[in-house]
């Protein structure tokens, strides 16, 4: 007889498996009714920001969506960004074997610092990827000063 070693974690991953499926066939169903998928619901586009010396920058993934169907408001010290991926409804979803990506309505908000020329920001878009420009004002720029020694 083969002595077998006992592994929790395999036990735990297991278990972390089954209420995954749990959680993903509980939360599947949204209020529309039973064959909604979460899929349509509600989502939002991962985003990274850094800065530079002049400017700082958003980018947003949001593959397979039209500059039509991206919004970006500027008010006051916000920065929203709203759109919707629409579903592809030349396939029909009975024929799907498998949907992953999310469909529907986003809408992200971000402060702005008073740093920002909130009069000329920019975007553009490209292979997917909404970049936003938010330029610095002027004043907020570090202002280099030599101290003279007498």
């Amino acid at each position: 007889m083969a002595i077998i070693k006992w592994d929790p974690f395999k036990d735990l991953l297991s278990i972390q498996d089954r209420m995954n499926r749990l959680f993903d066939e509980t939360f599947a169903r949204t209020a529309k009714g039973e064959g909604e998928e979460l899929a349509r619901g509600i989502w939002s586009p991962a985003v990274d920001i850094y800065e530079t010396d002049e400017n700082i920058v958003l980018k947003a993934e949001v593959p397979g969506m039209n500059k039509g169907d991206i919004s970006i408001e500027v008010k006051d010290n916000m920065l929203v960004l709203k759109g919707e991926r629409k579903f592809e409804k030349e396939i029909k979803e009975e024929n799907y074997h498998r949907m992953e990506r999310a469909y529907g309505a986003f809408q992200r908000s971000f402060t702005l610092p008073n740093i920002v020329n909130r009069d000329k920001v920019s975007a553009k878009y490209k292979d997917g990827v909404l970049e936003i420009t938010l330029p610095k004002v002027q004043e907020a720029k570090l202002k280099q000063v030599k101290v003279e020694v007498e």
